[in-house]
């Protein structure tokens, strides 16, 4: 008989940092119970709206913005199957971005109070969820250095790296080649480039034979000439569990 857990995304992605006990999988379950299907280009959430429910995202892209008043945008998350959405904001009462799907997206809410059984009775489970959002600042940390102080070149290819070695958490048959739905306005507006400037950095990647471009599929040729140039750190891959409670 198949688990509930099996085709979850959340669970492939927290599996590949710890092993998970049949509580931790009844909990993620739980979560994961009620579904939303959202079309693309969607407003899922508005900043300032009351933060009544965090999402787990079963399939599609979407991305957390911020607008600015002269009218710019300013994305500062990207969201892929087997996220949890909305988790820094828990410390508040309200969202703190707005929450955009950029393809057809499967969303499951769920209620800030679910977190609560959660740490109360499964601390590993807890370890680890805060972990990855630890990490997650980290990597935000990343983006904000490479918008500062690389080349709209080194930007892009900092980005192109950062999606493959994410997505492949969850998909393990995922090589060298992934689908990036992101418009050059959406790429521009998560690295702080014009259209124009994406449009040339990436046709630069192609020139110098790092990157391959197939329609909305993208192709990296040469992985580790490209992580080179932007010295890329592989914040996905591991996380430290030495310090976790033990089952």
């Amino acid at each position: 008989m198949t688990s509930s857990t099996d085709n979850s995304c959340l669970v492939t992605k927290l599996s590949h940092y710890m092993t998970l006990s049949e509580t931790d999988r009844g909990h993620l379950a739980r979560l994961e119970e009620a579904e939303d299907e959202i079309e693309p280009q969607t407003d899922c959430t508005t900043e300032g709206d009351p933060l009544e429910r965090l999402y787990v995202v079963k399939t599609g892209w979407l991305y957390s913005y911020l607008d600015m008043p002269d009218g710019r945008r300013q994305i500062v998350q990207l969201h892929h199957a087997g996220d949890m959405v909305g988790f820094p904001d828990i410390a508040f009462t309200r969202v703190a971005t707005t929450l955009r799907s950029c393809t057809p997206a499967i969303l499951c809410p769920f209620p800030k109070s679910a977190l609560s059984e959660i740490f109360a009775t499964a601390p590993r489970l807890t370890a680890l969820i805060f972990a990855i959002a630890a990490r997650d600042q980290i990597v935000l940390t990343d983006m904000l250095r490479a918008t500062g102080r690389m080349t709209a070149t080194e930007r892009v290819a900092n980005l192109h790296l950062s999606l493959l070695t994410r997505l492949r958490i969850t998909n393990s048959r995922m090589t060298d080649t992934f689908n990036l739905p992101l418009s050059q306005r959406e790429i521009g507006d998560v690295l702080g480039l014009t259209n124009v400037s994406v449009s040339k950095s990436t046709t630069q990647l192609e020139q110098d034979g790092l990157i391959a471009r197939h329609g909305r599929q993208v192709q990296i040729l040469d992985e580790e000439r490209l992580a080179q140039l932007v010295s890329f750190d592989y914040r996905f891959d591991n996380i430290d569990t030495s310090w976790f409670p033990a089952y």
